[in-house]
């Protein structure tokens, strides 16, 4: 329980550079594309997490001849946090593992959106929102301040 309140707590922190829309939270970050997503990996070898891809919109753009502003994904997950929600529904292995879009704007403000856990939980029937989405939204917030903050 002190793990969800904690959670809710730095998320109140963080919503002046916050916005939701559509099932996902876009955070502002304070460094590039690249570097937000460099930062990403780093963090998420630090705490055992798996990174299954990381994938350069931009980069695949520029290939076919079309412009695309800075735009990665970086598709990433937790086995110990994920087996449980897939155990309980095993629809939430259409969402697991889990995704970050770091991108650019037009106005050039850098972007991390990622999905939010309790609409997941909610799009999979998960009503009770409990110690695992709990555990997977102090993962998510843990991330996000350690990569979008200065």
């Amino acid at each position: 329980m002190r793990i969800i309140i904690l959670s809710v707590l730095l998320t109140l922190c963080m919503a002046a550079t916050a916005t939701a829309q559509g099932g996902l939270v876009s955070v502002r970050s304070n460094h590039s594309v690249q570097a937000t997503a460099d930062r990403l990996e780093l963090a998420l070898k630090e705490k055992g997490i798996t990174i299954f891809a990381r994938i350069d919109h931009a980069q695949a753009a520029r290939e076919i001849g079309q412009n695309l502003p800075p735009t990665q994904l970086v598709i990433f997950g937790s086995a110990s946090i994920g087996a449980v929600l897939i155990e309980r529904s095993r629809s939430m292995g259409i969402d697991l593992p889990l995704k970050a879009l770091i991108w650019k704007d037009p106005a050039g403000q850098v972007w991390f959106t990622y999905p939010a856990p309790d609409e997941l939980a909610r799009r999979h029937g998960i009503v009770e929102m409990d110690e695992a989405i709990g555990n997977l939204q102090v993962m998510l917030s843990d991330l996000v301040s350690m990569v979008t903050m200065p």
